[in-house]
């Protein structure tokens, strides 16, 4: 009887305590999710098209240290340019039940669905950048990018007000492309009309491939036409467009523009081989992006007064200036603003 009773009691001691343990554990539980209800930390999806262009990194990393500055978390994927895991990847953030999902658009218009069940769950949808046409969203935050490219055609024709052009255009998914297209022929219309200019090729860079503009540049070079000035929709384009005039031994030549303001770009701009590119302020953007978001998960209005229209809404438009560089302004522009250094540029 001695020996029951012992274990009798040994069998109460540990039941006791394994509910002790439990409860405890319990009693932790609620503490942590009282701790975080009441930090309502807010969660923010960051979606890229691609994180492999140096433009794109920067973007990335800026906009995630100020989120993360102003206390809210950040997850963030990247889509290596495919449509269809651009999709999965925003569906995996629905399912997280992050408060705001900002997106780099691969295509413009092929993420519509997923959009609209972002929407639907209560998330807001911010277009970084690009565009995301075909679906309502909650805002885009972009640069004045009609006036990038008119101001490049501007700075060209300041060298070139006459003669034989060529417009390399970007991809026909981003409509960032149609936009910068808008600028150049804002500018080029009525020296076309007057037969000043003759716009003698133009193409589209499928997914801002290289190998196009590459591939456009020489065929005209072996086909013996002149060119004398090339409009590239980004600074890769651009690159790509002046290789195949080193080539021939045409570089430094033909006047050139591109944008983005990379480093190879206003090196090669201080060199002479490249005669512009426009500047746009990723810092400004990114961070400005981030408390936009930030603002939208608070349930904060935004200001309506300018609105782009994207096919079945008027969307409210963040819009940020953007800056000339040539080898007169790299100074006051690029190297001012801490995007570059002096002494990455200037290279002895």
């Amino acid at each position: 009887m001695k020996l029951n009773e012992k274990r009798s009691k040994l069998l109460l001691v540990t039941f006791i305590s394994l509910g002790l343990i439990i409860s405890a554990i319990w009693l932790i539980i609620l503490v942590i999710e009282k701790i975080d209800k009441g930090n309502n930390k807010i969660v923010i999806g960051y979606c890229a098209d691609n994180l492999v262009i140096e433009r794109w990194q920067r973007d990335q990393e800026i906009f995630r240290t100020k989120a993360i500055e102003l206390g809210a978390e950040v997850i963030v994927y990247n889509a290596n340019e495919n449509n269809e895991t651009q999709n999965r990847q925003i569906r995996m953030l629905i399912d997280q039940k992050v408060d705001v999902i900002v997106v780099v658009p691969y295509e413009k218009d092929g993420i519509t669905e997923a959009i609209n069940e972002a929407r639907k769950a209560g998330i807001k949808v911010i277009a970084y950048d690009r565009l995301i046409t075909g679906v309502t969203i909650d805002a885009y935050i972009s640069f004045d990018n009609v006036k990038v490219g008119a101001l490049q055609t501007a700075s060209l024709i300041e060298q070139a007000p006459e003669g034989n052009y060529v417009i390399i255009n970007g991809s026909p998914e981003d409509n960032n492309s149609y936009m910068f297209n808008d600028g150049y022929m804002s500018i080029l219309e009525d020296y076309i009309r007057y037969g000043e200019i003759d716009i003698i090729e133009e193409i589209w860079a499928e997914d801002w491939r290289e190998e196009p503009a590459y591939d456009l540049i020489s065929s005209l070079i072996e086909e013996g036409k002149q060119i004398d000035a090339i409009i590239g929709a980004n600074d890769r384009l651009a690159e790509a467009a002046i290789r195949a005039l080193a080539e021939a031994g045409q570089a430094g030549t033909v006047f050139v523009a591109g944008h983005d303001a990379d480093i190879s770009a206003c090196q090669r701009i201080v060199e002479g081989t490249q005669h512009v590119t426009i500047y746009k302020p990723i810092k400004k953007l990114a961070e400005a992006a981030a408390i936009l978001a930030i603002d939208l998960a608070k349930g904060q209005e935004l200001n309506k007064d300018e609105t782009i229209n994207n096919g079945v809404a008027d969307i409210p438009y963040i819009k940020l200036d953007v800056m000339t560089v040539t080898k007169e302004t790299m100074m006051e522009t690029v190297v001012a603003d801490g995007f570059h250094r002096k002494e990455d540029i200037y290279r002895e």
